[in-house]
């Protein structure tokens, strides 16, 4: 028997009781050794998910051969899939070559990458790349970079927002954040960012949504001294705080409160990047310019661990005569940079920028689709291979199936995601949002069947009410 995927466990750190004693008997039989590792955002006691050993393509299979098709990427994290020959090629001959090299030095593997993801940068003037080893560090040390070319000490993030597990990074996140037992960095500030389904200003106009939300943004600026602030940091759109897409104009308003206060624009792309969208960079395709990008997660399809923030060249060329105070041991470590840039030319050669806007008419269609059957599907909403179904109780009151920050209702979902696994798909969410988010190389005929899983589990969770 499944249990949800440890994304959901995560709200039973909260007191929830989430009665995994029926898994008890099954656990007996596993090997000691793996109670050894801890989980990632679970609770460690009666846990029994899948023995993950191989994957090809777009699905992993279980210690018993049972296959499952991965129709979020893993965390959003490998938009090339299972096994790619190319990139476990150019891993294979750097690791002959040379495993690691102080990141002191210049490498010819960090210069090859970082010229090409110039090329696929949205700046014309150019930028510069600094390398980390995965999303949070990435957002970590772009906070840093802001700091540092400012000399300001604030930073600005949305309450809807999902940054990173490090104590930085958390303390930019604003979903889930009070349950820590450690408070926020100084000088983290959080704002409303617009959410049309749920607005926060109380308004369901998305044109007023776009209005008020600025003026909100301009009024915390007001208030907290917009020369104090170094950077506004953004998702350009959430993924896991709910895969919220923002209303025109509201990111292009953004972009025109930094240029008028001298503040940095950073878009957290570590989930959106690298053709996610529907293009390189979600900035791309939304149609506003921030100063730096963070980034992980698909730069490498998560071959290897790779991270970074790319610098738009004149914020970059100010470290021409100022220290730049930043570094990791594994910065630009060549093992990770070899499969990022491999990577990357599969992503253009294979136009997989592209696709994702193919994907985006079969997400689009089949998802809505599916709430034209049910009713418990509030809204459908999303863009390129990223879409969100945000699941309802009513959908004439919208009232959330599952309620954010309250998780002792989330017993639906853990059913949900369970009823997923039963039926070889994995997905996750966050409280009452699925998310679908497949590999870019995914066929309709695969998207189908998770198409029909998605199905059968909403019938079923219909059934149980």
């Amino acid at each position: 028997m499944s249990i949800p995927d440890p994304e959901i466990l995560s709200q039973s750190k909260i007191g929830v009781n989430m009665d995994l004693s029926i898994h008890a008997e099954a656990n007996l039989a596993l090997d000691p050794a793996f109670r050894k590792v801890l989980v990632p955002w679970a609770v460690q006691g009666g846990l029994n998910p899948p023995v993950v050993t191989h994957g090809k393509g777009c699905y992993f299979f279980d210690d018993h051969g049972k296959r499952y098709l991965d129709l979020t990427s893993g965390y959003v994290a490998m938009p090339l899939g299972h096994g790619h020959t190319k990139i476990v090629k150019a891993i294979q001959d750097q690791a002959e070559r040379m495993c690691w090299v102080a990141s002191s030095y210049f490498n010819d593997v960090r210069a090859e990458y970082a010229e090409l993801l110039n090329s696929i940068s949205p700046w014309a003037e150019g930028m510069r790349v600094h390398f980390a080893c995965g999303g949070a560090e990435a957002n970590d040390d772009a906070v840093k970079i802001a700091r540092l070319v400012t000399r300001r000490p604030k930073i600005l993030t949305a309450y809807r927002s999902y940054h990173g597990g490090t104590i930085g990074a958390s303390s930019m996140t604003g979903v889930d954040r009070w349950r820590d037992p450690f408070p926020a960095l100084p000088g983290m500030v959080k704002f409303f960012a617009p959410y049309p389904y749920r607005s926060p200003f109380h308004t369901l106009d998305p044109k007023n949504e776009t209005r008020w939300a600025l003026e909100h943004l301009g009024r915390i600026l007001s208030h907290e001294g917009a020369q104090n602030v170094a950077a506004i940091l953004l998702e350009p759109m959430t993924g896991s705080s709910g895969v919220v897409v923002y209303p025109d104009g509201y990111l292009e308003g953004v972009r025109a409160l930094c240029d008028r206060y001298g503040i940095l624009l950073i878009f957290d792309e570590v989930m959106t990047g690298f053709g996610r969208t529907g293009a390189a960079f979600c900035a791309q395709r939304v149609g506003a310019l921030p100063d730096l990008i963070s980034f992980a997660k698909g730069a490498s399809s998560s071959y290897t661990p790779l991270g970074g923030v790319l610098v738009r060249e004149s914020v970059a060329k100010f470290f021409d005569a100022e220290l730049f105070d930043i570094g990791h041991t594994h910065s630009g470590h060549v093992l990770a940079v070899a499969g990022g840039l491999a990577a990357l030319k599969v992503f253009i050669e294979d136009g997989l920028f592209e696709r994702a806007r193919e994907i985006e008419t079969w997400l689009s269609d089949g998802l809505n689709e599916l709430a034209a059957r049910h009713p418990q599907i509030g809204e459908v909403r999303g863009m390129g291979a990223l879409f969100g179904i945000e699941l309802v109780r009513d959908r004439e009151t919208r009232e959330p199936l599952v309620q954010w920050h309250h998780p002792a209702g989330s017993l639906p979902m853990k059913a949900f995601y369970s009823e997923l696994l039963s039926r070889g798909v994995h997905a996750y969410g966050r409280y009452n949002v699925v998310i679908v988010a497949p590999p870019l190389v995914i066929s309709r005929s695969e998207l189908d069947q998770g198409f029909a899983a998605l199905d059968a589990a909403l019938t079923a969770m219909e059934h149980a009410r």
